[in-house]
């Protein structure tokens, strides 16, 4: 069984280190390529519950407007954006237990441990 679910971008650096951090403490968590398999809004909002945090607070701003969302638009609106365009999502987000934390800076998916 998983040890919880990291949202992860391998070209990411500070996805690696969170993976590495997890592993580091002998846990072996799914690993979800989001850009290959991208939360759908379901999803994203469920996680964003979990985190606490709105969509604006997990939106990368450069990401966002190279894929022409308005990191104004509605939370509705934000959250289907993310599903559409999951590069423009932050990470690494760690689920464990029914919490959630975004991996910024990596040692924070300790956190929750």
């Amino acid at each position: 069984m998983a040890d919880g679910i990291l949202y992860h971008n391998p070209r990411c650096s500070k996805s690696r280190q969170a993976l590495e951090l997890l592993q580091g403490k002998g846990l072996s968590p799914q690993v979800v390529e989001y850009l290959k398999t991208p939360p759908d809004a379901a999803t994203l909002k469920r996680l964003l519950g979990q985190l606490g945090l709105s969509a604006r607070d997990v939106l990368r701003k450069n990401e966002a407007a190279e894929a022409g969302i308005d990191a104004d638009a509605s939370e509705a609106v934000l959250i289907e954006a993310l599903a559409e365009h999951p590069i423009a999502l932050e990470r690494p987000i760690f689920v464990h237990k029914g919490k959630a934390v975004l991996g910024r800076p990596p040692e924070k998916v300790l956190e929750i441990l």
